[in-house]
């Protein structure tokens, strides 16, 4: 739910104040952003704390498929990129640890009326 009167960065509508999200980094880390808090059991199940965090991880991982799409395109990749590259996915890993990221399983039982109902007549 959106609430008025918050930023739009807050209401997750933009990345910044200032950018409005439309390029294919904005949009890839948005997808990650997504997917990392599906992953820690929805919107409503994060902190605010958490929900930093997945911003940061977020970021690094969209970095990280930049700096590899790089290294294929040009077949190898010079040492200070490599170790930028190796530090980077370093912190990742850091940040994935501490948000504990693994699935959260979400309860999909269905109730007595919907499993009876589902059921071939006998």
């Amino acid at each position: 739910m959106k609430v008025r009167g918050r930023s739009t960065v807050t209401n997750g509508n933009r990345l910044s104040a200032d950018i409005d999200g439309r390029t294919v980094w904005a949009r890839r880390m948005r997808d990650l952003i997504e997917l990392h808090v599906a992953d820690l059991g929805g919107h409503d199940a994060i902190s605010e704390a958490e929900r930093s965090l997945v911003r940061r991880a977020a970021t690094l991982a969209t970095e990280l498929e930049r700096l590899e799409a790089q290294f294929a395109a040009a077949g190898a990749a010079d040492p200070e990129t490599l170790d930028l590259y190796g530090r980077q996915a370093g912190t990742l890993k850091r940040i994935l640890e501490g948000l504990g990221l693994r699935r959260r399983p979400r309860d999909v039982t269905p109730d007595l009326r919907e499993y009876i109902d589902a059921r071939p007549a006998a």
